[in-house]
C-alpha cells in the first residue's frame, strides 16, 4: 500500500501548481544502520511524493535486508523516477567488526566508488540521468563533501541524531581541555557544553565520552565529522522547533542553514515498516485483548546488548511490578551466553505467560500507537524517542550507546516526558520506575506527553515549522536542479 500524507499532500499541490519544472534528481545515502536508514528512507519517500526524482543508495547487505523484510521496493518504485541503487561495502562477510570500524572502513574506501558512480551516470535514469543534489549521512564525514565540491554538486548533510547530541559533538575537544574528559566523577555537572550547564552530568554525555584515552580513534572522529558538516550546503535534522528549538538556535552559530523537518515519520499517515528485521505482528493481536494504557512496551533497539544478569534484573523488575508488558527481545541481544543455553529465554517465557508477551522484533510505530500501551522502556535511540513522543507515550530510559545518554537526560530533565534509569540494572529500581510511570506519576506524564505529542503533530501540519521547512527544502532542491540543468 502506498503511503499517504494529509498535510503533505497539500504541500505537494502548492509546489506543483507553480508550473512546469525541470525534474532534479536527489541522491540519498545513509550509513548502513537501522537508525540511519529508516529516517532517510522516510525523507526519500516524502521527496518522491513531491515529484522529485530520488536515488536511494544503500550497501548491498542493507538493501538485501530491506527487500527481504519490507515491501519498500514495491512501495517506492510506484513513484516516477525513484531508484534503488547499491554500493559494495566490502564487509558483508566480516560481521565481527564494530560499528565504528565499519564507519572507518566506509569513510576510507567508498569515496572513489561513489565518485565514479556519480560521474558515469550509474545513479540516474533516462529522464534525469545525473544527480543534481545530494543528501548524505553526516557520519560519512569529509569524503562526501570532497566529492561534492570536486563534482560541483550541492551537498546537504543529514544528521540523524538529536540536535542536542549534535551540538555536544562540537565541544568534545573543550571537554578534554577543561579536564572533564577522561571522566572521574560521573555525577559532576558538565560546564563545557553551552546551554546545558545546569543539568548535564558527565554520565549524560554521549557514550564515546566514556574513554580513558582521549586519543581514541572514535572519540576523535566525532568532532571532526561534526566540523566537516559545517562545509555542507545545509544540515537536515529530524526534530522540531517546539522540542529542540533553543539548541537548534545555538547550532546556527556553526551551521547557519538548518532544516528541522521532523518527526519525519509523522508526515506520513500510514505506519509502514522500514525495518531491517523480520517483525512479529502477533503482538498486535495480544495488545488488542489488553485494557487501555495497561501495557509497558520494552525494546532496546537494534544495537544495544545486555548480559544474562542484566536481563534477569529487568525480568524480575517487570514481573514484580505486576504490570502487563510486551518485550521485544532481539535474538542477538544477549551476550555471554553459551551455545545451546536457552534457559533464560525459556524461563522468561514461563514467567511472562500470565501478564506478558515476548517477540523478537515488534512493529514499533504500531505498538506505540496502540491504545493498550501506557509506557515505553526504551534505549533512547532518537527514532524511538520521536516515535514515543508522537504517540504520547511516556518513557523509562535505559541508554547504552552513542546519542542515547544525552537523549535520555533531555527526556527526563528537560522535557519531562519520562524517567532516566541509565547505568542501573536493578530489579527494585525497574519495579519502582515502572510503577512510578504507570501509576504514581501517571497523570503528570500523561499531561506532558500529550502536550508534546500535540506540538509534534502541529509541526508537520500545514503552516507548522517542520512542514514549512520541508517545503523550503523541496523548493531549494528544485531551484538548484533547474540551475544545474540550464548551465
Amino acid at each position: 500500500m502506498q503511503r499517504v500524507a494529509s498535510s503533505f499532500t497539500i504541500l505537494i499541490m502548492e509546489i506543483n501548481n507553480q508550473g512546469p519544472q525541470i525534474i532534479p534528481r536527489v541522491l540519498i545515502f545513509p550509513i548502513p544502520a537501522q537508525g540511519h536508514v529508516s529516517p532517510m528512507l522516510n525523507l526519500a519517500e516524502l521527496l518522491a511524493m513531491s515529484g522529485l526524482h530520488v536515488t536511494f543508495l544503500n550497501t548491498d547487505h542493507i538493501h538485501n535486508r530491506l527487500i527481504k523484510y519490507t515491501d519498500v521496493k514495491t512501495r517506492c518504485t510506484k513513484y516516477p523516477g525513484f531508484l534503488f541503487k547499491t554500493i559494495s561495502d566490502g564487509l558483508e562477510k566480516e560481521h565481527g567488526k564494530s560499528v565504528w570500524d565499519f564507519i572507518f572502513h566506509l569513510q576510507k574506501n567508498i569515496k572513489p566508488v561513489l565518485k565514479e558512480m556519480l560521474v558515469s551516470g550509474q545513479l540516474g535514469s533516462g529522464e534525469s540521468p545525473y544527480i543534481t543534489y545530494m543528501i548524505l549521512d553526516g557520519l560519512f564525514g569529509e569524503f562526501t563533501i570532497d566529492v561534492a565540491e570536486e563534482l560541483g554538486i550541492p551537498c546537504v548533510h543529514f544528521r540523524t541524531a538529536s540536535a542536542c547530541c549534535f551540538w555536544s559533538f562540537f565541544f568534545f575537544p573543550r571537554l578534554v581541555d577543561t579536564g572533564e574528559i577522561p571522566i572521574t566523577d560521573m555525577d559532576r555537572l558538565v560546564t563545557s557544553v553551552p546551554g546545558m550547564e545546569s543539568f548535564l552530568r558527565c554520565r549524560d554525555l554521549p557514550s564515546l565520552c566514556r574513554v580513558s584515552d582521549t586519543t581514541d580513534k572514535a572519540f576523535q572522529m566525532i568532532p571532526q565529522v561534526a566540523n566537516h558538516s559545517r562545509r555542507a550546503r545545509a544540515i537536515i535534522l529530524n526534530t522540531f522547533e517546539d522540542l529542540e528549538g533553543p539548541i537548534v538556535n545555538r547550532l546556527t552559530e556553526f551551521c547557519p542553514n538548518i532544516y528541522t523537518i521532523g518527526p519525519l515519520h509523522a508526515h506520513l499517515n500510514d505506519k509502514l515498516s522500514n525495518s531491517l528485521y523480520d517483525v512479529d505482528r502477533s503482538c498486535l493481536t495480544w495488545l488488542n485483548s489488553q485494557p487501555p494504557k495497561s501495557v509497558i512496551y520494552v525494546s532496546f533497539g537494534s544495537v544495544a546488548i545486555m548480559t544474562k544478569p542484566e536481563l534477569i534484573e529487568f525480568w524480575y523488575g517487570l514481573v514484580n511490578s505486576k504490570h502487563r508488558f510486551l518485550w521485544a527481545m532481539r535474538p542477538d541481544m544477549l551476550v555471554g551466553i553459551e551455545d545451546g543455553d536457552n534457559s533464560i529465554l525459556a524461563e522468561l517465557k514461563e514467567a511472562t505467560r500470565e501478564r506478558g508477551f515476548m517477540v523478537g522484533y515488534a512493529p514499533q510505530e504500531q505498538v506505540l500507537a496502540h491504545t493498550a500501551v501506557g509506557g515505553f522502556l526504551t534505549h533512547s535511540g532518537w527514532n524511538s524517542t520521536l516515535e514515543s513522543i508522537v504517540s504520547g507515550v511516556p518513557m523509562i530510559c535505559w541508554p547504552s550507546f552513542a546519542d542515547q545518554q544525552i537523549n535520555s537526560r533531555f527526556v527526563s530533565r528537560v522535557w519531562n516526558l519520562g524517567l532516566d534509569m541509565k547505568d542501573v540494572s536493578d530489579r527494585k529500581v525497574v519495579e519502582r520506575m515502572v510503577n512510578d510511570l504507570m501509576v504514581k506519576r501517571r497523570e503528570e506524564f500523561v499531561k506532558s506527553t500529550a502536550e508534546m505529542a500535540r506540538l509534534a503533530k502541529m509541526s508537520v501540519n500545514e503552516g507548522g515549522s517542520s512542514y514549512s521547512n520541508l517545503k523550503r527544502l523541496i523548493e531549494d532542491i528544485r531551484v538548484v536542479g533547474a540551475s544545474e540543468n540550464t548551465t
